[in-house]
């Protein structure tokens, strides 16, 4: 469309402003409402605490076990990023055997229900591990001189919470170790490549060239593979662990406080998930800008 009488310039539309109700929808859209109605819902318990002894007193049981809880999954994590690291690096071998090796152990683990490998760790392969020690001990007798040498070590004197934890670190190994192949295999083989022209050994390029690569992209999903282990620590209390589900249990059963205690079991590991999936944005967010 041609502009007035003596100008060639086509006219241009103009652009309609943005009213300000339109702002104010678009603001209300993008509010965090899982936030607030948490918020909410925390401003309630909060009221109940300094209204309701019941509360107060549940909360208190439940905090005795909050330290048993984080030690848990502290331990087990930092053990299964190990294991799981191991076996990721099985995975992308190109050695038969231990390729062999590592995928047993992945699909074995990723095949059988976090709770029943506690309950096979705690009550199956810790005795037999003793066992074999002991048995050790008496075959070796004639040799170290001392029958007690090997022999002193009880299958009840190994504490519950460190079967837990080594089961949780298998348990979660087998996750990382696919985490960790995923990641190594995102990178292009041009970088080894690369690495090996230079003059680089296999596993020199794999720790310095690869391997900082793929963590830097795996590092969202340990981030949440770490609060899923939080959550899942609670299976400890299935072997009598005094973790914040145990103390729980044990206030619940013994008051039948069921509602209060519950609650308040729900609203903590809530609180501490919240924290750590901050620490774990923090975490990715200081690693993007190395």
């Amino acid at each position: 469309m041609q502009g007035p009488a003596g100008s060639g310039a086509p006219r241009t539309p103009q652009a309609t402003p943005i009213s300000a109700q339109s702002r104010a929808v678009d603001q209300l859209a993008n509010l965090p409402y899982w936030l607030i109605f948490i918020l909410l819902a925390g401003i309630l318990l909060i009221y109940l605490y300094s209204s309701n002894e019941t509360y107060v007193t549940a909360l208190g049981r439940i905090l005795n076990g909050v330290v048993v809880t984080i030690y848990v999954t502290a331990i087990s994590y930092i053990s299964a990023l190990i294991l799981g690291l191991a076996a990721g690096l099985g995975r992308v071998s190109k050695n038969k055997v231990i390729y062999n090796v590592a995928t047993l152990y992945v699909q074995v683990i990723r095949g059988v229900p976090i709770l029943v490998q506690l309950l096979f760790w705690a009550f199956v392969i810790v005795p037999l591990v003793i066992d074999g020690v002991n048995a050790l001990g008496q075959w070796l007798t004639p040799i170290l001189g001392d029958p007690n040498a090997l022999t002193t070590v009880r299958s009840r004197d190994i504490d519950f919470t460190l079967r837990c934890i080594i089961a949780l670190a298998f348990a979660y190994g087998g996750y990382e170790a696919e985490t960790f192949r995923a990641g190594i295999e995102s990178i292009g083989r041009g970088q080894m490549e690369a690495a090996r022209s230079l003059g680089m050994s296999y596993p020199q390029a794999m720790r310095y060239v690869v391997l900082p690569q793929a963590i830097r992209r795996v590092l969202p999903p340990l981030g949440n593979d770490l609060i899923s282990m939080l959550k899942d620590s609670s299976l400890v209390s299935a072997l009598g662990v005094r973790d914040m589900t145990q103390e729980a249990r044990l206030y619940a059963s013994a008051s039948f406080r069921y509602i209060e205690t519950y609650t308040t079991l729900a609203f903590m590991y809530l609180v501490l998930t919240l924290i750590l999936s901050a620490v774990v944005r923090f975490v990715e967010t200081r690693w993007k800008q190395m």
